[in-house]
């Protein structure tokens, strides 16, 4: 996609293959994307010109040439031709190549071209590359920091891997150009600059003269004249191997600026502002290394900023090859939109500015530990893996829209988190400091004082969303007239019907009020978000199922449900579907929650805590739901544009017994005050399904149980800590 100002969109792929001792961490195949080549159809309808893509030494010949296996590149890249995408060959990602070899291998440059000669070889119409991706911080995390193979932590191994990595660039471009001479080098490079204290000028300064040296190595500007000509030397260097940079310079064709959030880092030597994990220091003075955004007051992290930069130093096209935010969903769409608005103005004022990347198509895995460890901690790109096949998120709608003129998500031009920050504290500001900035539009919670509606309101206030909570008092769903009013008075762009009649067993003798909060009024909400152009969410119950499979329910499984709450859930589901198809419907089960003074676990913690037994049911099976998880995966949803019916539940299923249990051994209380009995023993006047657990087809979005509960157990707030004198539990388990 080019834009009328010749800005391109592309997208990457986080493809990191890096070595932790003898381990290979592999983002393509973490990801999924190595057995689904379905993935780059669906890059094909966001419209990328390019996209940053794996053809990487470490996969293609981990045993050396002689043995490469060229299969899938070969079909991944015909596929991209095919799609009229430009692919930008990246050959090492943060890696240091197969077993034979690595970073502070003298033979290791000579290698890598050989292996960029056999790639240029086999597809001579490849024009894209780049040969290895940030060369300096993947020197910093193998040769200075010792993540990365081969683990060292020390200077002269940090300039020899570095070296080592821009020699087997220049090389491996003349091989490439040898057989094809319109071949690019487009070199990336992280572009975070530091900042200090006055009392570390001096390492700031150093480290602001370092963080150029990829593209001041690649371009010649490194002679004796250099600041960091010295340093270089006393690290290793000899002075032939900085003349050879010297006598044949490799000038990138553009370069390519990966800008993170974090990416700009402050230096302070006031050790006791921050915490411990923060601190280092470079063998003379000591100081804490933190995110910049989060302490400075000044303007937030600027895409212009390190774009008119670059091009001050080396008058070379440039591009922004990285625009991610590891964060929220709303604040990934407002980093992104700000990366274009100031690549957009910058390019407008005479740089030579050519594309915007929108990075981790499909998200990447575990940088929150660097891709030092194994824990499968996702976050979510332009697609989410956990659909199949991967689901378009927010983003994608916004790159979409990005070349048709049409409107963007209401939230990309509000404040991000970085613009919501006390500086010097890393505190959010109040909601009032916001003021009109960016689309006023609020998101409508009804119901916004029960359990759910309170969560949504708190998770809306953390990550800067716009809403309005309303309770019974200020908003009566059953009257087309106050929701027209409210609508009028609060312009929601989306409204959540958080709202109804929550007494299971109350409404086989209150039917009519049940029917009326939980259907009549889903409907009227609907029929006012469709009249005021919202979006519309509503929630519904797993006790819409009858409990005749032994499996758990997916959103396409038969409804059958046995009692007059989980009817009038069914007639709000059909029905909303019918008036609104675009609407969202969220099925879920079994809420506990650590500020809910009513839900079975916190009841049942408190009775446990205070050495009374409890009685809960052994034989109906659930999927109990951590509020708070609830309310930010329906979010995730509602901004992504997703519709029809969604399950929302903590990956598990359990018994109400055997879930008290648990809940008091992870509390380090006496399980054996849970008496387990049958439903029948409880009295209760409302049928129960006798296993309603949930599952998703659509994406699993939710967190495992375990998680939930030990994040419920750790909460500052938790109210079941406050003792309670009854010394029974009955039907706790069923009331909502």
């Amino acid at each position: 996609m080019t834009h009328g100002n010749g800005l391109e969109l592309w997208g990457g792929v986080e493809c990191t293959v890096n070595r932790v001792g003898d381990t290979y961490f592999d983002q393509v195949r973490k990801s999924g994307h190595h057995d689904r080549a379905g993935d780059i159809a669906q890059f094909a309808t966001i419209g990328f010109r390019a996209i940053r893509y794996p053809v990487l030494w470490e996969r293609v010949a981990p045993g050396g040439l002689a043995s490469a296996d060229w299969t899938w590149t070969d079909e991944r890249l015909a596929l991209l031709r095919g799609a009229s995408i430009r692919p930008i060959a990246t050959l090492l990602h943060h890696g240091s190549g197969p077993r034979s070899t690595h970073l502070l291998d003298p033979a290791f440059p000579e290698q890598f071209a050989e292996y960029a000669a056999a790639v240029a070889a086999r597809y001579p119409w490849l024009e894209d590359y780049t040969p290895i991706n940030e060369p300096l911080t993947t020197a910093r995390f193998s040769g200075l920091y010792g993540h990365w193979y081969p683990h060292h932590r020390d200077d002269r191994s940090f300039v020899s891997a570095l070296l080592h990595e821009l020699r087997a660039t220049v090389l491996a471009m003349a091989r490439i150009r040898q057989i094809n001479p319109r071949a690019r080098l487009i070199q990336t490079e992280d572009a975070g600059r530091t900042y200090s204290t006055p009392g570390l000028a001096g390492q700031a300064e150093f480290e602001n003269h370092r963080r150029w040296l990829t593209v001041d190595l690649l371009t010649g500007r490194v002679s004796d004249k250099h600041p960091l000509w010295r340093w270089l030397v006393d690290g290793g260097a000899s002075r032939d191997d900085l003349h050879w940079f010297l006598d044949q310079p490799c000038l990138p064709d553009v370069v390519g600026l990966n800008h993170y959030l974090t990416s700009d880092r402050y230096l302070d030597e006031r050790l006791a502002r921050y915490t411990s994990s923060s601190h280092g220091g470079n063998g003379r003075d000591r100081y804490a290394d933190v995110d910049a955004v989060r302490v400075l007051d000044c303007d937030a992290p600027s895409h212009r900023r390190v774009l008119e930069e670059a091009w001050v130093r080396y008058g070379l096209p440039v591009a922004l090859t990285e625009v991610h935010a590891g964060c929220t969903r709303e604040d990934q769409l407002r980093w992104f939109a700000a990366a274009w608005r100031g690549a957009s103005l910058t390019q407008s004022q005479g740089v030579d500015v050519r594309a915007v990347t929108m990075w981790a198509l499909l998200g990447s895995f575990d940088w929150n530990s660097l891709a030092t460890r194994e824990d499968n901690v996702y976050e979510v790109g332009t697609f989410d893996v956990r659909s199949t096949p991967p689901r378009q998120t927010a983003l994608g709608s916004l790159a979409s829209a990005l070349g048709t003129g049409a409107p963007g998500n209401p939230l990309a031009s509000q404040p991000g988190w970085w613009q919501r920050v006390r500086r010097g504290s890393g505190t959010r500001s109040s909601r009032a400091n916001l003021g009109a900035q960016g689309n006023d539009r609020s998101i409508l919670i009804a119901g916004g004082t029960g359990t759910l509606g309170s969560a949504l309101a708190q998770a809306c206030e953390v990550r800067g969303l716009r809403a309005v909570a309303v309770g019974r008092q200020q908003l009566d769903i059953t009257s087309p007239e106050a929701i027209r009013l409210a609508c009028d008075r609060w312009r929601p762009w989306a409204i959540i019907n958080a709202a109804g009649y929550v007494r299971v067993d109350d409404a086989e003798t209150h039917r009519d009020a049940c029917w009326r909060l939980n259907t009549d009024g889903a409907l009227y909400l609907a029929a006012g978000a469709a009249a005021c152009g919202a979006r519309y969410v509503t929630v519904s119950t797993d006790l819409v199922f009858g409990g005749f499979q032994a499996t758990p329910y997916a959103e396409s499984d038969v409804t059958h449900p046995r009692n007059v709450y989980g009817m009038s859930k069914r007639s709000a589901e059909e029905q909303t579907a019918l008036l609104a198809p675009d609407a969202l419907i969220v099925r879920t089960a079994a809420f506990f929650n650590p500020v809910d003074h009513y839900g079975f676990l916190t009841r049942a913690l408190r009775e446990i805590s205070g050495g009374h037994e409890v009685l809960a049911a052994h034989d109906v099976v659930v999927s109990p739901t951590y509020v708070p998880h609830l309310a930010e995966a329906l979010l995730d949803l509602l901004i992504d544009g997703e519709q029809g019916i969604w399950h929302l539940a903590n990956e598990g299923q359990v018994s109400w017994a055997d879930f008290a249990v648990l809940g008091a051994r992870l509390a380090g209380f006496d399980e054996s005050l849970v008496r387990r009995v049958p439903l029948s023993e409880l009295g209760l006047p409302a049928t129960r399904p006798a296993f309603s657990a949930l599952i998703s087809e659509r994406g699993r979005v939710m967190p495992g149980l375990e998680r939930g509960l030990a994040e419920y157990l750790a909460h500052p707030g938790n109210v079941w800590r406050e003792r309670c004198s009854r010394s029974r539990l009955v039907s706790w388990a069923f009331q909502g």
